[in-house]
C-alpha cells in the first residue's frame, strides 16, 4: 500500500461511523437524554391541556386550588420529598444484632411510606378534573354532530357551551365534592397511622422476634416531620377551597332560581295598592285609574257608615 493510501485510510477510520455517530460527535447528547427530554416534554403538554380545559370553566377559587396542587404539592413531592424518604428503610437503625428485628420494627411504626400515601392522593384528587374534561370533549363533540346533521343555522343543543350548566353543574360540583372527601380521608389516614402527623427521633420495639425491648432510630426526622406538616397544611387549604367553590356555586345557583321568584311576588304584592296609569271613560268624562279607586274606596267608607 502507498502512503497516500494509508493517510487516506487512517482519515476514513478517524471519522465517527453512521449517522448515530455523526450525531453524536457533533451535538454530544445523548439519545437516551433526548428520548427523556422529548418524554417530559409529552407530559407538560398533556398537563397544559388539561388544566386549560378545566380552567375555561373554573372559578377564581378553582384556580387557585390548581395553582396550589400543582406548585406547592406536586412539584415539592417530586423535587424534596421523595429524595428524603428515598433511605427511610436503608438508615432505620436498631441497637440489636437480631436477624429480622429491624425489618419487623419497621413495618410496624411505617406501615405505608408517606411518599407513596401522597402520590395516591394526588393522583386521586387530580382525577375528577379528567372527569370534567370529558364532560366538556362530549358536550362539543354531540354539538357538533348535531351542527353537521341539521346544518350550521339549526338551534344549538346548548345555549352556551362555555357556560356551567345542566349535567355539567352537577359533574363540576361533585368533582369538587369528591376532591374534598379525598383530602380528608387520607389526611385521616395518616392521623391513624401516624399520631398526630409526628416522627419521633426514637421508637421503642419489643415485637418478635426482637429478644427485649430495643431502640430504633429514623433516619432525618426532623426534616420528614417539616414535609409532613407542610403537606397536610397543604391539603387543608385545597379542602377549604374546595368546600367554598361548593358555597359558592350553589348559592349562586340558589340566586339564579329564587331571584326572578321573588321579584315576580314582589311585584304581585304591590299590584292592589296602585291602579295602571291609563284613562277610565265614565259619564262620557275621562278619569284618572287612581282617582276612580280614591273615590270607590271613600263611598264604601259611607255605606259602611264608618265616620
Amino acid at each position: 500500500m502507498c502512503p497516500g493510501d494509508m493517510a487516506v485510510a487512517e482519515e476514513d477510520s478517524s471519522r465517527p461511523q453512521g449517522s448515530q455517530g455523526l450525531s453524536g460527535w457533533h451535538t454530544g447528547v445523548d439519545p437516551s437524554t433526548r428520548e427523556a427530554e422529548e418524554v417530559a416534554s409529552m407530559n407538560w403538554t398533556f398537563l397544559q391541556g388539561l388544566l386549560s380545559g378545566v380552567n375555561k370553566y373554573s372559578t377564581a377559587l378553582s384556580r387557585i386550588w390548581l395553582s396550589v396542587v400543582f406548585v406547592f404539592r406536586v412539584l415539592v413531592y417530586v423535587v424534596a420529598a421523595e429524595d428524603v424518604w428515598d433511605d427511610e428503610q436503608k438508615d432505620f437503625v436498631c441497637n440489636t444484632l437480631q436477624p429480622g428485628c429491624p425489618n419487623v420494627c419497621y413495618d410496624h411504626f411505617f406501615p405505608v411510606s408517606h411518599v407513596r400515601l401522597w402520590a395516591l392522593q394526588l393522583i386521586l384528587v387530580t382525577c375528577p378534573s379528567l372527569l370534567v374534561v370529558m364532560h366538556v370533549a362530549y358536550r362539543e363533540e354531540r354539538e357538533r354532530r348535531h351542527q353537521m346533521k341539521h346544518g350550521p343555522n339549526a338551534r344549538p343543543l346548548y345555549s352556551n357551551l362555555n357556560k356551567k350548566r345542566g349535567g355539567l353543574w352537577w359533574t363540576y360540583l361533585l368533582s369538587l365534592l369528591f376532591k374534598a372527601a379525598v383530602d380528608l380521608a387520607f389526611l385521616y389516614i395518616f392521623h391513624r397511622l401516624y399520631k398526630d402527623y409526628d416522627l419521633p427521633r426514637v421508637v421503642h420495639c419489643s415485637i418478635d422476634p426482637c429478644p427485649h425491648t430495643v431502640d430504633c432510630f429514623i433516619s432525618r426526622p426532623t426534616e420528614k416531620k417539616i414535609f409532613t406538616y407542610f403537606m397536610v397544611g397543604t391539603a387543608s387549604i385545597c379542602i377549604l377551597l374546595n368546600l367554598c367553590e361548593v358555597t359558592y356555586l350553589v348559592g349562586k345557583r340558589c340566586m339564579e332560581i329564587l331571584g326572578p321568584r321573588r321579584r315576580k311576588a314582589r311585584h304581585r304584592h304591590h299590584l292592589p295598592d296602585t291602579c295602571p296609569p291609563y284613562v277610565v271613560s265614565q259619564g262620557g268624562h275621562a278619569q284618572d285609574g287612581n282617582s276612580v279607586l280614591m273615590k270607590a274606596g271613600s263611598a264604601l267608607i259611607d255605606e259602611s257608615g264608618y265616620p
